[in-house]
């Protein structure tokens, strides 16, 4: 059944990656992948895997018995991961939502009309580098849609604004990796305690810097010319339905709400989607107070609900079923094995994790990481002298702040290796073969020049251990 379970997922995947070949939307293959995958393991496995055996046990305990145990103990798993994909999704609902209302009144003109340039080379270094930092700020997944929204207005031609957003995905990543809230990894290991908000902003800034460069003097050398913009609408102030103070005050909200999420996390310790929805139902009553004198057309066009109606639901559904599938493979113990085979074949934590990072482009980062925090414990402080191997995994050690990197930045290298890249993919419907031909080796110029700099930095010949 093993087999079984990989090969629909394998199956799914091909007709993900060749969309436009089978003339199938993606979120399709994805969700029959997900449901598959889940179908497959509730009927297919007659015994618990191993690495559940605990839990199935206490559910047992608590009542679970006969043929139908295991199967109300895989509905139970399921429902279990829903929650965590759930929150990704209204996380994603949110941010898509408070991004197209602050469109829709062409708030973003703030930014674009202050970036002047045509200039291919050196608009790449201004959406990169904006998108590095606010991606530390916010979190990768939100700086994406935020970006992408930007690159609409800036570039009119869509494979030139494939490749501005092949930079924006990996930029992304990299901004996410070296903040504590700028990736769910890294957010997953900081709230775990693996690593300490100051090891990780000082320790992984520099190499996640060189992971953005490295792809950024590549295209430097290979792209010329000036972007062709958007054709701007001429219409006049008075026909315009909102005013400047209008556009500016949007603006300032959604941005503020999405500044928000991490202060609501940090202080509540509530999932990230719950302050994404309530900065969402205030941005809401804001335009609702501002738009209830205007004409219903313009009223409906500038409100929540008439925005809902431009959302692309099919992205949410296609990233609903990517996590169905991962989780699938998760509640397998297919990745726990992945992990396991990885320590004992490789037997070297730099190169446990540079393989770790790329294996997350192929399955989500966040089951992988959370193999890896289940795997390895934080070891207690006082065993971490040069040359053991627990002392690689003491809080703040080397593994953990390597893993963070690795697995931040090593999805950029296929697009659906990421959230960010996912969300990319959705909004630009970006064909995932052109990115593997036009992206993909860039963004692992970048990962491994990311990952060689931090052993240069931390590595046993250098001081490290």
């Amino acid at each position: 059944m093993e087999i079984l379970l990989l090969s629909v997922f394998i199956f799914g995947y091909l007709f993900i990656a060749l969309e436009h070949s089978f003339h199938v939307d993606k979120a399709a293959s994805a969700l029959v992948t997900g449901t598959m995958c889940w179908a497959v393991l509730v009927l297919g496995w007659h015994e618990v895997p191993a690495h559940s055996a605990e839990a199935f046990s206490h559910m047992s305990s608590a009542g679970g018995h006969g043929a139908g145990a295991l199967k109300v103990f895989f509905e139970h798993q399921l429902l279990h991961h829903m929650q965590e994909i759930s929150s990704i999704l209204f996380f994603l609902l949110g941010a898509m939502t408070i991004v197209e209302l602050v469109d829709a009144h062409n708030g973003f003109s703030v930014i674009t009309d202050k970036i002047k340039t045509n200039n291919k080379v050196k608009l790449l270094w201004i959406i990169a580098i904006l998108t590095f930092f606010f991606s530390a700020a916010l979190d990768n997944l939100t700086t994406s849609i935020v970006m992408i929204s930007l690159l609409r207005k800036l570039i009119a031609d869509k494979e030139t604004r494939w490749l501005f957003a092949g930079v924006v995905v990996i930029s992304a990543n990299a901004g996410g990796a070296w903040s504590p809230i700028g990736d769910v990894t890294t957010t997953m290991l900081w709230i775990g305690g693996q690593l300490t908000t100051g090891t990780i902003i000082q320790n992984l800034i520099f190499p996640s810097i060189v992971a953005m460069v490295v792809p950024l003097l590549i295209l430097t050398f290979r792209v010329s010319g000036e972007v062709s913009r958007p054709a701007i609408d001429d219409r006049d102030e008075a026909a315009d339905p909102t005013s400047k103070f209008e556009r500016n005050l949007v603006f300032s909200v959604g941005v503020a709400g999405l500044l928000f999420v991490p202060v609501f996390k940090t202080v509540t310790h509530l999932p990230p989607f719950m302050g994404m929805m309530m900065s969402l139902g205030i941005l809401w009553v804001v335009t609702e107070v501002l738009h209830r004198s205007k004409n219903i057309q313009d009223r409906n066009s500038l409100s929540v609900v008439g925005v809902l109606r431009k959302i692309d639901t099919a992205s949410v559904l296609f990233f609903l079923g990517i996590l169905l599938a991962v989780a699938a493979l998760q509640e397998a113990g297919q990745l726990v094995l992945a992990s396991e085979w990885l320590q004992a074949s490789l037997a070297d934590v730099y190169l446990i994790n540079v393989a770790i990072g790329l294996f997350s482009a192929i399955v989500d980062n966040v089951p992988l990481v959370a193999a890896s925090m289940g795997m390895y414990e934080v070891t207690p402080a006082g065993v971490e002298s040069a040359g053991t191997w627990a002392g690689y995994f003491v809080q703040d050690g080397t593994f953990w702040q390597f893993l963070a990197f690795c697995a931040g930045t090593g999805g950029s290298t296929l697009i659906i290796g990421s959230a960010a890249g996912v969300a990319v993919m959705g909004l630009e419907r970006i064909d995932f073969m052109w990115y593997l031909k036009r992206i993909s080796l860039l963004a692992l110029a970048g990962y491994l020049a990311g990952a060689l700099t931090y052993w240069l930095m931390f590595g046993p010949a250098f001081g490290g251990i």
